[in-house]
């Protein structure tokens, strides 16, 4: 896996998110504490409204950003986007109000909308090779889970010395080192979509079949070029069942975001420093996965791995109802830690392979925009499933948000079962070889 850090592009990039991420990790801490702080036991309901700002940020913004990036240099987009993050969290430890949060995450999360797309349709341009670029998705995916990992015990060693308020500068620090990283990396020439067809350069695979409508190029004006990725993406069946399966993992991940400060604070009555400890119990579960999940994707479609995955979300969910609405016990601790290991392995099962379901989806040029219209989707999950976590929590308990969280995991695993159907007749490594090892849907080469 790690062959592909000889690329120094791609060397320099992987360490910008890294960075990035463990200073996201500390402000992620902070900000439970500062709401419990500001809030008490309301506080799932404030990081509940808070991330759905956040989320709106996403929807609203990356589709917009994307369709005026080809007028900016996709390196000075990255870089000037850290910068307005550090100046952000520098600001967040002076914070006094719920509102200023509010605000404060919305100027903070617009930035990071600038920033995601663009980060993740580069990738595949450094990259090219398919092993290489399976190698790139669960490295990235394993930094996301460093930072659910390393982050919060990091948090939970400073928060032995330091008031929550200064793990804000640990954040402003993660997004200035990946500003001077970003600025370092030399990024490949952007693909014009103009020069496709016309005596430029060929995609570096075969477009896959789509619906005719969608094989135009890209062209009009921002709007038009706003909703282009929106309107693929929702044009193949398989991408479909993608933003279905974003809709189980945000389930999850909401429940674990916006109510770990909630149960280790309140039922079960633990101290702050737990907090982190069980955030990092989310992050080791799905860092496990990363780890192994490369060579499960060599011998399987991605079909196959990720669908299971929306309906153990569901068994989880369940568990999760049953010890919430047990009586007190000192056994309701290891077993929520374990609850919140299997969240983060089934959810990085769904979202590890993401990235490949769309690289073979549509064609080379139209990456950025799919990109950005998928992070823009996903995040709209996001934006559902925050505040149902929070405000539930908050008015009729925790056992009813996890039903009610339960029940979306599984009416999206449904969904996301009948638009990505299987290619008939085969199973296994035949099931692989018919589907192109990509997604099980055939993809002409």
């Amino acid at each position: 896996m790690l062959s592909v850090l000889r690329n120094r592009t791609y060397l320099h990039l992987f360490a910008a998110q890294i960075v990035a991420l463990v200073g996201t990790g500390l402000a992620t801490v902070a900000l439970g504490l500062l709401a419990y702080d500001l809030a008490g036991a309301d506080a799932g309901s404030v990081l509940g409204t808070a991330l759905a700002i956040k989320m709106l940020a996403y929807v609203g913004i990356a589709p917009v950003v994307t369709a005026l990036a080809h007028r900016i240099p996709r390196r000075r987009l990255m870089a000037a986007s850290d910068l307005t993050r550090a100046g952000v969290a520098l600001t967040l430890p002076f914070v006094t109000e719920v509102w200023q949060v509010y605000v404060l995450i919305f100027v903070l999360q617009s930035a990071s909308a600038a920033f995601a797309p663009a980060f993740q349709s580069v990738i595949p341009e450094v990259l090219p090779e398919e092993r290489a670029y399976t190698r790139a998705l669960s490295l990235s995916r394993l930094a996301y889970d460093t930072e659910s990992l390393v982050s919060p015990v990091l948090a939970a060693a400073l928060l032995a010395l330091i008031s929550y308020n200064w793990l804000f500068w640990g954040t402003a620090a993660g997004f200035l080192a990946s500003a001077v990283l970003v600025v370092s990396a030399a990024l490949p020439k952007r693909v014009r979509p103009e020069s496709v067809g016309r005596g430029g350069p060929e995609p570096t695979r075969a477009e896959p079949v789509r619906p005719k409508r969608d094989r135009a190029r890209p062209g009009g004006g921002v709007l038009a070029r706003s909703v282009r990725g929106t309107r693929l993406f929702l044009a193949v069946p398989r991408l479909r069942a993608m933003l279905a399966l974003d809709l189980a993992a945000a389930a999850a991940s909401a429940m674990v975001i916006v109510n770990t400060v909630v149960y280790v604070r309140g039922p079960l009555g633990r101290p702050a420093t737990d907090v982190p400890i069980a955030l990092g119990a989310y992050g080791a579960g799905s860092m496990v996965v990363a780890l192994l999940l490369p060579r499960v994707l060599d011998r399987l479609p991605d079909r196959t791995v990720m669908l299971p995955a929306a309906f153990g979300i569901v068994g989880l969910f369940a568990l999760l109802a049953a010890l919430t609405a047990a009586g007190p016990g000192a056994w309701r601790w290891p077993v929520l830690l374990a609850v919140w290991v299997a969240f983060g392995a089934v959810g990085s099962l769904i979202l590890t392979p993401t990235g490949r379901v769309l690289r073979d989806s549509v064609a080379v040029e139209e990456l950025p925009a799919v990109f950005a219209a998928q992070f823009s989707l996903s995040h709209g999950c996001w934006l559902l499933t925050y505040p149902l976590a929070g405000w539930l929590g908050a008015t009729l308990g925790l056992t009813a948000a996890s039903v009610a969280l339960g029940a979306v995991a599984l009416a999206s695993g449904v969904l996301a079962a009948r638009a990505w159907r299987a290619v008939p007749g085969t199973t296994g490594p035949a099931a692989v070889a018919a589907s192109g090892k990509r997604g099980g849907a055939t993809v002409p080469g």
